[in-house]
C-alpha cells in the first residue's frame, strides 16, 4: 500500500498561539468586508490552513493528557490515558459521564428514585 505524502505548510510549523492569532486576524479582515474577492479567497484559504494546524495541535495535546485516577501506597500518582473518543457526540459524552457518576454512587436504596427520601429524619445528609 502506498503511503500518503503529507506536505508541510507554513501553518504546520507555527506555534499554536501564533497560528491562532493569525487566524483571528484573518477572520477580522474577512468580517470587515474591505477585501476584494480574490484577496478574501486567498485569506480564507490561509485561515483554513491555520485552523487545521490549530485543531491538529489541540488533538496532539489532548492525547498527551493523563487523568489522575488515584494515589498508590507510596503516595505516587496513578494515572491513566485520557479516553480519546473523537467521534462521540456531546450527548453520548454526557450519557457516559452520567453512567460513570451513577455507578460510583452504589446501588439505589428503597424509596425515592435516588434511593433517599428527603423526609426521612435519619437521612439529612
Amino acid at each position: 500500500m502506498a503511503k500518503k505524502k503529507t506536505a508541510k505548510t507554513a501553518a504546520d510549523s507555527v506555534p499554536f498561539e501564533e497560528s491562532l492569532a493569525e487566524l483571528e486576524t484573518i477572520v477580522g479582515e474577512l468580517e470587515s468586508g474591505k477585501l476584494g474577492l480574490s484577496d478574501a479567497l486567498a485569506r480564507y484559504e490561509q485561515g483554513v490552513k491555520h485552523l487545521k494546524a490549530c485543531h491538529g495541535l489541540l488533538e496532539q495535546a489532548a492525547r498527551r493528557i493523563e487523568i489522575l485516577s488515584g494515589v498508590d501506597a507510596d503516595g505516587n500518582p496513578i494515572t491513566e490515558p485520557l479516553d480519546d473518543r473523537e467521534h462521540e457526540s456531546l450527548e453520548e459524552k454526557a450519557a457516559a459521564r452520567g453512567r460513570r457518576r451513577s455507578s460510583q454512587s452504589g446501588p439505589p436504596r428503597s424509596g425515592s428514585p435516588r434511593g433517599r427520601d428527603i423526609d426521612d429524619p435519619g437521612r439529612l445528609f
